[in-house]
This record gives C-alpha cells, structure tokens and sequence, in this order.
C-alpha cells in the first residue's frame, strides 16, 4: 500500500465507533493465515477517491449486525427488521470509513455507503500487498474490517461532490 493503513488506525477506528457510539466492546482476533465470516452475513462498504484511491469493507455476522441494529435503533432483537439491519450497517460503514478516510492524504471523496446480504462465506488473509484486513470478537458474532487500495491503473478520475449528488438525485 502506498499509504499505510495500519492494524492500529483500523483498531481504532473501529473502537471509535463500537464503544462511543453504541457502548459495546468488540476485542481484536490476533492474526492468523487465513480467517472467515460465515455464510448469510451483512457487508457493507465506502469507496475512497483521490489522492488515495481503493475501498473500507466491513462484513458483520448475522447475530452481531441484528445486536449492533437493535442497539442503534433502541429497540429488542425481535423486532429488527431486514431494511433496518441494512441501514445500520451503512451507517456503521460510513462511520469507520469516515474515521479512516480522516487519515489519509487530501483530497479524498467518499461515496455513498451501500449494504448487502451476503449468502455464502468469505475467507481472507490479514494482510496483501494492497490491503489490510482485521477481524474483531463480540459475544454475538465477529466483524471483519478491510481497507484496500486499489491499483493506480485501476484508478477512476476523483468526482466532485457536487457530481456525485447530481448522479443520486438522477
């Protein structure tokens, strides 16, 4: 990664939101050689563009996205609804990228956080060439927080703000 992206910013990123915001503790899992989030888990993701281009993904377990939405919301496990899991779990997206797009190099345009259900699981290394991946522990599930840069080939021209409001108001 041209910029370092450290375990340490994403920790803390994370930490930021989880326990300020929803006064919930979520402990880091040490590294291993490969790691896992099992099969019908939320992810939600921000793009980063800029002088930094690439991508903070957080994929959350099923039990831990329905726990972190109940608390969001103030309201019991049972009666969280689908959509409302998915726009908790933008909001959380948005949060800790916001956090982590804070650190890097100006100018930097983040979009418009988006959420899905993912049906089958998905494994990753903690760490590649262009990416850093951490996964954390909470009594109802795990989170996994990846920030990866992408390549500067691959690397579409910075929109205005302004460009990107008119393209969600299309």
């Amino acid at each position: 990664m041209h910029v370092t992206i450290t375990v340490d910013s994403i920790h803390n990123a994370n930490a930021q939101f989880w326990e300020q915001m929803l006064a919930m503790q979520l402990e880091p899992i040490g590294e291993t050689q490969l790691r896992c989030i099992g099969a019908e888990h939320v992810v939600g993701s921000c793009s980063l563009s800029g002088v930094w281009t690439g991508r903070v993904e957080i994929r959350l377990s099923r039990g831990l996205a329905l726990k972190a939405t109940s608390a969001m919301l103030m309201q019991p496990v049972e009666q969280v609804q689908a959509n409302d899991t998915l726009d908790a779990i933008k909001e959380i997206a948005n949060m800790i990228a916001g956090t982590i797009k804070s650190a890097l190099p100006r100018p930097c345009v983040m979009t418009v956080p988006s959420a899905e259900v993912e049906s089958g699981d998905f494994c990753i290394l903690p760490r590649t060439d262009d990416s850093v991946t951490v996964f954390f522990h909470h009594a109802s599930g795990e989170l996994m927080v990846r920030v990866w840069e992408q390549a500067s080939e691959q690397k579409p021209e910075p929109k205005s703000e302004i460009s990107e409001l008119a393209q969600l108001c299309a």
